[in-house]
């Protein structure tokens, strides 16, 4: 009775942290609906986990449709495209990301095959044709090894492509959890498949660390965007049609609620969209950014920004957007993959306009010139 409870309220978890990423202007981009994607898949293996220990299937046969259906395929696909989602469009656009559907697609289409034979009964499948059924689910099967042994392992290589050093242990976190849950799941099942042992005890333990993975999530979620301390902020901006917009970094409507004018604090949301702004979609490495773009795009006047700005870090809008570009060179600065780019290309990328300004905030943030910092790493 516990475990199930403990099962039912991370399906309702999943379903409820998915909706409020979907739905939120504060989560809405490319990257998260794919974290939205996993959890409901999440939720849909844990809820058909349920329906088995408590019989479910017996009662309501047409239920198996749902259930032989192998929805763990989907896990390792929608944890990649979260990953490759964060990156530059230039590495993500590589990706043929539809081929990465296949063995959940071909999984489906079998599966309700033969369910409509086995479980609805509209026809049989001839005895003679019983071959080839084995040599649809071998392949199946070796789909299954393929998506998720490889599609994890890969995406491990995509992590290295993340600006952010925070957001690469997160990633990095998920992505690790997850595959070891995958590849326990895969051991145990082919086991069960190949030498008829009993696996139900394991894939309980499995069904825990899913719980766990919602969990988990849920709280990152609430720790990284602090959604506790801005809970009304929050229900106006799920309920305001006029809000931001990350993907498209879309124009809304200009207007300062009083409000946020009274108290300015790490916690006032509008700080919040900027460094969301500047951490996940880089607007930094414009070079042509400016306090009244910025502002514009929060929906707030340029001397809101500035007070802002000037009131939480102490300093200037400037400074502050420097700040990004010069933990972008550092981070460049440290990668192999950029050992061929000099260190006014990377400032340049970096959304720097000219050398002499580079090397001055660079000078200015980190007590060291560009040429200074790169001869203390090696």
């Amino acid at each position: 009775m516990i475990y199930t409870t403990l099962l039912n309220i991370a399906i309702f978890q999943g379903i409820i942290l998915g909706l409020i990423i979907l739905k939120s202007s504060l989560f809405n981009s490319n990257s998260n609906k794919y974290l939205a994607y996993l959890l409901f898949a999440l939720s849909i293996v844990l809820l058909n986990y349920v329906f088995e220990i408590e019989g479910a299937f017996i009662s309501y046969p047409l239920l198996r449709f749902i259930d032989n259906i192998d929805w763990v395929f989907l896990l390792p696909v929608f944890t990649f495209l979260f990953i490759i989602n964060r990156i530059d469009n230039a590495v993500k656009n590589r990706q043929k990301t539809y081929l990465y559907y296949i063995p959940f697609v071909y999984n489906s289409i079998l599966n309700t095959a033969i369910c409509l034979d086995t479980v609805a009964g509209i026809y049989k499948i001839p005895e003679s044709y019983m071959y080839l059924v084995n040599i649809l689910q071998m392949i199946q099967l070796l789909l299954a090894v393929i998506i998720i042994l490889f599609l994890p392992f890969y995406s491990y290589f995509m992590i290295r492509h993340l600006k952010d050093s925070q957001e690469k242990k997160w990633v990095i976190t998920l992505l690790t959890i997850i595959y070891l849950v995958l590849l326990v799941w895969l051991t145990t099942y082919m086991t069960g498949l190949f030498f008829g042992l009993d696996i139900s005890s394991t894939m309980s333990v499995l069904a825990l660390c899913a719980t766990f993975i919602m969990h988990w999530t849920a709280y990152i979620g609430i720790y990284k965007y602090k959604l506790a301390k801005n809970k009304d902020a929050i229900y106006n901006l799920l309920n305001n049609s006029s809000v931001i917009s990350y993907p498209d970094l879309q124009i809304v409507q200009n207007s300062t609620p009083q409000e946020y004018k009274e108290s300015i604090t790490a916690d006032n949301l509008y700080f919040q969209k900027l460094e969301l702004l500047c951490k996940d979609q880089h607007i930094y490495t414009d070079s042509t950014l400016n306090r009244e773009k910025v502002a514009e795009k929060l929906g707030i006047s340029a001397g809101y920004l500035s007070q802002i700005v000037n009131t939480i870090t102490g300093d200037n809008f400037a400074h502050y957007i420097n700040q990004y570009r010069v933990k972008a060179v550092k981070e460049m600065i440290s990668d192999p993959e950029f050992e061929n780019y000099t260190l006014l290309t990377m400032g340049l990328e970096s959304g720097f306009t000219s050398k002499t300004t580079f090397y001055n905030s660079f000078k200015k943030v980190t007590g060291q010139t560009p040429n200074e910092y790169k001869n203390t790493l090696k």
